[in-house]
């Protein structure tokens, strides 16, 4: 009479985890965070050259940000570098844009790029404007260093 092995279940093969479902996941996770992520990017005036402070601060959140520059010579341009002739066209530019950013639920700010040659009355003329349309938040673009400065002219 022959005598019955006895299967106990282990295979001389070494258990394998299939690690395919997982990269998947991450890729999964990895791509739903970039959309997800919001990128902030304020457009510079070439010919705005703003002024070095040593203790300034990097802004943490750069949303809400209404983009104002004052040229050396007074002039004003919004992000797009459209230039803005008077008081009142920064006030209207200035006034749609926080409409806009009360519906989405942003505090809109006056991200103001004045040259490090302008005279701060432009400055002061576009903070005005700003206020009457009802942002009273502003913010002063520096560099806070010379390192990397580039001349604008």
């Amino acid at each position: 009479m022959a005598k019955k092995e006895r299967y106990t279940g282990i295979d001389d093969e070494e258990a394998k985890i299939d690690m395919s479902p997982m990269i998947d996941m991450v890729f999964l996770l990895l791509i739903f965070f970039i959309v997800n992520a919001t990128a902030i990017i304020v457009q510079t005036d070439p010919k705005v050259l703003p002024p070095v402070a040593k203790n300034s601060k990097r802004q943490e959140d750069g949303r809400g940000r209404i983009v104002v520059n004052v040229r050396e010579d007074g002039t004003f341009t919004d992000e797009q570098f459209v230039i803005l002739p008077d008081k009142q066209s920064i006030f209207e530019i200035v006034k749609k844009r926080k409409e806009q950013m009360d519906s989405e639920g942003l505090k809109p700010k006056l991200h103001l790029r004045g040259d490090q040659l302008a005279m701060f009355k432009y400055c002061r003329t576009a903070i005005s404007a700003a206020a009457e349309a009802g942002v009273t938040e502003v913010v002063f673009a520096v560099y806070e260093t010379h390192k990397g400065l580039k001349s604008a002219k």
